[in-house]
Order: structure tokens, then sequence, then C-alpha cells
């Protein structure tokens, strides 16, 4: 008889269920709090305003970007690690999501804008000359000789296909995005470049880690062999690639519609990767002073990478500066020889620098002031480079209600906010910028210890998406986002960064935008 264990009187779990768990590094406790955001939802986040130049984002004048940027290489030029995280793993399919439509279209030739611009402009696509040999090999018939007999679908199956470059099953890392005179470059290589070019250590060392998909670790591994020396040279650098997978001791359970385990037609129960903020578990193991962190599609050819480096060497610049008073600080309040002037000085910075304000801090002794300080300043850092919303859907900067009554820099999603509330609808509305197209971070504390980073999680920021399995609805609960709520509780500043440093790839005609060419 197969034995029935019940957690806190209304989860029925058996011991195939147990062993699962125990496989994935779960814990009942755990399933039990996931259940119950379902039941409960997840509770809107109070906000204040949206961030903007006048409010909360700071403007790096000429001047201080010539500061800024010494700042850093005069870091770089000392004994740090710094680390490149790029988080690359999900396969590309949604990328190719209009490619195919366009398969399983009745009609056979390009009709939609997407698909005529596709077609029209295919021989500017870096992956054009693998995808033409391609086609030779399975169709005997290069591109152009197949566009010419109206067999454009077989064109887009050997893009897609398992047959041809499977492009619709690889992670975005891996697939062909620009062109060289000399070579074609994956986004991976795009990543290995540009961090040659503001984060090579004093000793000549690049550190990049990328988090990748178990089933495509061994093609990331491979392409690392085979062009790593290449680049060393033409950098003149050594290339330190690590990968890490995404814990599956992160995966939520999934729910059905009255909020009890989903289980599949096998009958057993259903997980799913907890979304981006998983990812906080893979960053807390890496050993770094600086981490920068930025998506893997969000790259550009070297031509343009000119604003991308002198932007990420500012931001960085603003890390270290702000990091260094903030340990100065620390450690006079750790001497406990300071002056009342000092605490006021103090208070200032985390106004004024750190955005965070308190409404009860005017009631505060000193030495309650003191702690507070303290406890706000002993926290990991991160400078979000964000820029200005041209209409891209996502989150955005505001200035955020925390759950101890202070008011601080907090990056959010849509579902966080209550639309339904005409003001917050309003601060969402005219929010003047965008999700952060690079994060730096500083992960050390002022005595050089590591910062554990899932204790400044706020776990009431996650949210419940709807998807289906054998035909059967179920509810699936996404993990805070990485920038979102896994950073809640981290000091954050926003910088204003140009439009030119964002340049994300969401559909494969991006690919045609001229900062891609």
């Amino acid at each position: 008889m197969t034995k029935i264990i019940n957690i806190k009187h209304h989860t029925m779990l058996d011991a195939n269920d147990l062993k699962l768990l125990d496989a994935k590094g779960i814990t009942r406790e755990q399933i039990e709090e996931q259940l119950d955001c379902f039941k409960e939802g997840f509770p809107f986040l109070e906000i204040a305003a949206s961030a903007s130049v006048e409010k909360g984002i700071k403007v790096v004048s000429k001047e201080e970007q010539a500061l800024y940027m010494h700042a850093w290489d005069h870091y770089l030029g000392q004994q740090h690690k710094i680390v490149k995280f790029v988080p690359a793993s999900g396969a590309a399919s949604r990328m190719f999501k209009n490619l195919y439509e366009f398969l399983s279209a009745e009609y056979t030739e390009p009709t939609s804008g997407f698909e005529k611009k596709f077609f029209e402009d295919r021989k500017k696509f870096a992956f054009y000359q693998v995808l033409d040999a391609a086609c030779e090999k399975n169709e005997g018939k290069g591109i152009e000789d197949l566009v010419e007999e109206g067999n454009y679908k077989g064109v887009v199956a050997n893009l897609l296909e398992s047959k041809g470059l499977n492009y619709g099953q690889l992670p975005k890392g891996l697939l062909l995005f620009h062109t060289y005179p000399e070579q074609w470059r994956t986004a991976m290589e795009e990543h290995l470049a540009e961090g040659a070019m503001y984060a090579k250590s004093n000793t000549g060392d690049i550190y990049v880690h990328f988090t990748v998909s178990p089933e495509h670790q061994a093609l990331f591994e491979q392409l690392v062999t085979d062009k790593k020396g290449w680049y060393e040279e033409k950098f003149s650098v050594a290339y330190k690639v690590s990968f890490s997978v995404q814990k599956s001791s992160t995966d939520t359970i999934a729910a059905d519609m009255d909020n009890q385990p989903f289980r599949d037609k096998n009958g057993q129960l259903l997980f799913r990767p907890g979304g981006h903020g998983a990812l906080i578990e893979n960053l807390n193991e890496i050993d770094g002073d600086v981490i920068f962190i930025k998506n893997i599609d969000n790259v550009v050819p070297d031509s343009f990478k000119c604003s991308t480096v002198i932007y990420k060497k500012i931001i960085a610049g603003v890390l270290i500066s702000l990091q260094k008073k903030m340990f100065a600080y620390l450690e006079l309040i750790d001497s406990g020889k300071y002056s009342h002037a000092q605490v006021e000085e103090m208070i200032h910075f985390l106004q004024d620098e750190l955005c965070i304000k308190n409404p009860e801090t005017k009631y505060l002794e000193d030495a309650e002031l003191v702690l507070y300080i303290k406890d706000k300043l002993n926290r990991p850092l991160r400078v979000c480079g964000m820029v200005k919303n041209v209409g891209e859907p996502g989150g955005g900067p505001f200035l955020a209600v925390n759950p101890d009554g202070t008011v601080s820099p907090q990056i959010l999603e849509s579902s966080q906010i209550d639309l339904n509330d005409p003001q917050k609808k309003a601060m969402f509305e005219h929010g003047t910028h965008f999700n952060p197209v690079d994060l730096v971070c500083a992960v050390k504390d002022y005595k050089g210890n590591k910062y554990h980073l899932p204790d400044y999680v706020d776990k009431n920021t996650g949210f419940i998406s709807y998807k289906s399995k054998d035909g059967k609805e179920l509810k699936a609960l996404e993990l805070p986002g990485l920038w979102n709520g896994t950073m809640s509780d981290w000091n954050t500043v926003f910088v204003e960064v140009p439009i030119e440093t964002f340049n994300p790839v969401k559909t494969v005609n991006d690919l045609l935008r001229p900062e891609h060419q």
C-alpha cells in the first residue's frame, strides 16, 4: 500500500512524490509555500512614483563621465576579480515565432510584412551562407534556386528544423548574429569580445560565466574550445569561461485550477523552471568583486560597441565610487568615533546618492539612527543602466515602498502594479525609462565577505501565469524576476544610458536592424 503523507492537513503526497522532491532537492515546506502562493496570489507593490531624471535616475555629466571611466580603469589595475555574467539558457524558438507561423500557413509565398522582409533581406543575415549549404545538402539546391522556384518553406524548414541548422531548438547564444570580413560571430562570441573591452583584470584574465540549459552545455563548451584561442590572440587576453545550469531545486510546482498540485497523465507531479529569478542561486555562487550582468541577445558588432563599452565603464565607475564611500562609512560606524555631523552626512548620502527615504528618521535618536544607517549600507549594491522608454513592453524603474516603510529605487514589472488604481496606472504609463539594459553588481561586504544573495529576495514579488499541459489548464509560479523582486533588498542606483546601448534580438528580423549589420 502506498504511504500517504499529509502536510499541514491539505496536500496529499505519496512515496513517489517524495522521491521526486528528494531528487530535485525541494522540501515539502517549499511545496506548501508555493501552493499557498497560488491560493492567496501576490500583493501589488506600493509605489510612490515612477523614477525619472528629476527623481531617482542619475544623469552623468561629460566631466563626470571621464572621472568615472578613470576610476574604473584604475580599479581594473588593482587586484580585483571582475566577472561577466550572461543569462543564456532557453531555446530561441520565440525568435522564430513568425517563421513557424509561415511554415504552418496554408499559403506558400511570403505574405505578411515580416515574411516579405525576411526573404527580401535574406542575404544580410550572418547565417545566410551556412543556411545555403544546408539547403544544398538537403534539397539539392541553394537558397536562391529554392526561392526562384517558389519553395520558400524549404528555406525556412532548413533554418529551423533538425535536418538543417536547427535554429528553432538552439539557444540564442549559439546562433550566428553578425557578419565580419573575416568571420561570422555568434551572440556568445560577441560577449567574449565585449568582455575584453572593459572587464580585463590586471593579469589579463577575463572571467565570463554563462548560465545555460543542460541539453546545450556541451555545444557551448565546444564553441568555446573552437574559438577561444582566436579571441585571446586578437585581444591579448586569457579567457576563463565557466557555465552553470538553473538548479532543479529552483523549479516550482504547477497547480491545477483548484490550487492543488497538478499531475500529468501518468499521475506524476509537474514542476516547471521558476523563471529568470532562479538565477540568483547561480549568481550567488560566483566569486567576484564586481559582476556585470547582461542578457545574451543584447550585443552589437565591434563597429557599434564604442557606446556600450563607454557606458559599461561609467556605470562600473559609479558602482565602485559609491562602494568606496559606503565602506568608509561602515568602518567609521564600527570604530564608534563618529560625530553628529558625520551621522547627518551619512543620512544625506542615503537620501541623495542611494535615493532611500525614511519618514521615520527624524524621530530616531543618534544610536538608533546609526543602526538604521548600518543596516541600509551593509547590503549588496547594483548600478542599473536605464534607457529612455521607446514603447518597448515591460517594466521599468520606480520608487517603491518597502516592507519596512522606507522608499527606495526598484525595478518593477507591470504585473506587480495595481493597474486598476488610476493613480498607479498613470505612474506606470508616464514612466520615462525602461527595464535595465545593463547591471553591474558589488556582492562583497566591507570586510571582504560575500553576501548570501538569497537573503535579499522579496518572495512576495513573484507572479502566476497560466499555461496548459496535455490539454489541461494549469497555473505556473514564476519566481521574483532577477532584477525585480530577487534584488529587492539591494542598494539600487539608476543611471541613464543612451538607447544605442540597448539592442536586444527578440525576433530574427531584429538582426536586420542597422546596429546588427
